[in-house]
């Protein structure tokens, strides 16, 4: 059976079926529970995105399919009701980004470490702020979105974590606390941080940034400023022009196209394919850097691998920092390879005595 193998017309099938017998028949049949993340929006009123999406492959492939063979988010379910058109509404809003806590924190900040009410004009403008940011989509906000209430409630979970709060904190999430931290611990850094986000917004230059780049910033490859000026930095890097400029600077110098962190080189083991191929790594963060021109100086040259375990976690490390970590792990292998051989030959070789009764 084909998942997400359906058509338009089933899924209005599965819609009628759906009015006929009532919601909570409907979801009982085929032991469909309510929708968590996602409803279809038809003529309008709401159904349970999952259950509609499931039945539908009834029409089309003989059965439906049963809750344990999907899931309702946006990989399988909303997004099979989307390719056909349908429009999908979120339930719930998605979760704060870092950027976005970025944004509240440096608010609270500015109010000596208090939340703020909804009625604040500054809460007003952060809601609207926070709403051009082009990190979630369309189809995953709800009507409330980061509205007033909303960004007010999140200024009170950053305060209530401040070392120095005596009360009971609210609901917030581990992200608020390690960017409270992080406030704390580097306050210039952290505010130019958000200053930067807030320019780039107000400019149109972190919205009109490809938001393709998303397929590599899941959880695993993060930055030191979030989502938004991770995306600006990666455009730097790719910047065809200043990757090309750097590689002839180098060659110029008589240097070789080597990653500069681990030494692999793609025409070395590639041969002809590899030849003039390395991957090019802004080395200063955005927030520290700024906005100016860049230099070829500020550029590295490395391979695929150094540039992922670069990205990975922040801090990023430096791809001379990188090389030391390399070099440091490297002797450790083969120091214990030695003693690992050591021990072998020494078990291997036979004693004094046992020589003697030979």
């Amino acid at each position: 059976m084909r998942r997400g193998a359906i058509t338009r017309e089933s899924v209005l099938k599965a819609v009628v079926e759906h009015d006929e017998l009532g919601r909570e028949a409907f979801l009982s049949k085929y032991g469909f529970g309510e929708a968590r993340s996602y409803v279809l929006v038809q003529d309008g009123r709401e159904y349970d995105s999952k259950a509609i999406a499931g039945v539908a492959h009834k029409w089309v492939q003989g059965r439906a399919l049963a809750p344990s063979e999907f899931s309702g988010g946006k990989d399988h379910a909303a997004a099979w009701l989307k390719r056909l058109g349908f429009q999908v509404k979120a339930v719930k809003n998605p979760d704060w980004a870092r950027d976005e806590v970025i944004l509240a924190c440096h608010l609270v900040m500015t109010n000596d470490w208090k939340g703020l009410d909804a009625q604040d004009s500054r809460v007003s403008e952060l809601s609207a702020l926070l709403q051009l940011l082009p990190i979630h989509a369309d189809a995953d906000r709800n009507d409330k979105f980061r509205n007033p209430n909303g960004v007010a409630r999140k200024t009170f979970d950053i305060a209530t974590r401040h070392p120095e709060y005596r009360g009971k904190p609210t609901n917030g999430g581990a992200l608020d606390v390690e960017v409270l931290h992080e406030f704390l611990a580097r306050p210039d850094q952290m505010t130019e941080v958000a200053r930067l986000i807030r320019d780039g917004i107000s400019t149109g230059e972190l919205q009109d940034i490809a938001q393709t780049d998303d397929d590599e910033l899941d959880d695993d490859f993060s930055a030191p400023e979030g989502r938004l000026l991770l995306r600006r930095h990666r455009a730097r890097e790719r910047n065809k022009g200043l990757r090309k400029r750097k590689i002839e600077s180098v060659l110029r110098k008589g240097g070789g196209l080597a990653c500069e962190a681990c030494g692999f080189d793609f025409e070395e083991v590639y041969g002809e394919r590899g030849a003039g191929y390395v991957e090019c790594h802004h080395v200063v963060p955005l927030h520290e850097a700024g906005e100016g021109k860049t230099k070829l100086s500020d550029l590295a040259l490395i391979c695929a691998n150094c540039h992922r375990m670069i990205h990975r976690r922040a801090p990023w490390p430096t791809p001379g920092e990188l090389k030391a970590d390399i070099e440091h792990r490297r002797a450790l292998l083969r120091r214990g390879a030695s003693v690992i051989g050591k021990q072998r030959g020494e078990a291997a070789a036979p004693s004094v005595t046992q020589k003697d009764q030979r």
